[in-house]
């Protein structure tokens, strides 16, 4: 077993502890508890987001992302594209699973597929979730994926969609990374989910990683930010 395995399975006892340490990069004002709790929009043709997506650190814009979906049977099929240059599609085995996310810097193909928010739309739910990935191109490379995710209440928030009552939860990733280099890979996101939009309003991501050999430096990834611009 190397070291990046051990350092992997050794955090999931950490994961708990470590998860009340939010991005808190976008703000909300918190609210009571929608009643009675509302429905998630069920997917159909045609449903689009459209998110501006910025750099955490310098405020930069860095492009302007839409995602239609373009498929709903067997899968659901959400097709993506930056600046209109097509990039690749997400793919969904349910509404609320992800089986191929395109959101990273690669695609990652999770089995089981990975829950995108709550399976519990209440301020004091949380789960952890173990699955396995695959880097798109690599199919018998499987890696650990572990994942806490924590509601931390309801918001209103401000996007320059408008405003949104939204549910904000909080996901500590702990995976293996498919460069054998690297090692205690982190990834800290905050959400805000829109029920009646079927989709996030605001996402934050932030990430670090230790390089084998460089005395456990902590390097930090870059920091991003996502806002809805508009929906249907």
């Amino acid at each position: 077993m190397n070291l990046s395995r051990r350092t992997f399975i050794a955090s999931a006892a950490l994961l708990p502890v470590a998860c009340g340490v939010p991005l808190s990069y976008e703000g909300g004002v918190p609210v009571s508890a929608p009643s009675p709790t509302p429905k998630v929009r069920q997917p159909q043709v045609g449903q689009e987001w459209i998110y501006i997506k910025k750099d955490v650190f310098n405020g930069k814009t860095l492009g302007l992302i839409t995602e239609r979906v373009v498929s709903v049977g067997s899968n659901i099929v959400i097709e993506r594209s930056e600046n209109g240059a097509a990039l690749p599609n997400e793919i969904q085995t349910s509404w609320g699973f992800v089986q191929t996310d395109p959101q990273w810097s690669k695609v990652l193909n999770f089995r089981p597929a990975l829950a995108l928010w709550p399976t519990e739309l209440t301020a004091d739910w949380s789960k952890q979730f173990i699955t396995k990935y695959t880097v798109a191109g690599y199919p018998d490379g499987e890696l650990g994926w572990q994942e806490y995710m924590s509601a931390q209440g309801w918001e209103k928030i401000t996007v320059p969609a408008g405003d949104f009552i939204a549910l904000r939860f909080h996901n500590l990733i702990n995976y293996e990374s498919d460069d054998p280099n690297k090692f205690a890979c982190m990834h800290n996101e905050t959400i805000w989910f829109a029920p009646q939009i079927g989709r996030w309003v605001a996402r934050e991501i932030s990430g670090s990683y230790k390089i084998q050999g460089e005395g456990g430096t902590v390097i930090s990834e870059n920091s991003y930010q996502w806002q809805l611009v508009s929906n249907k």
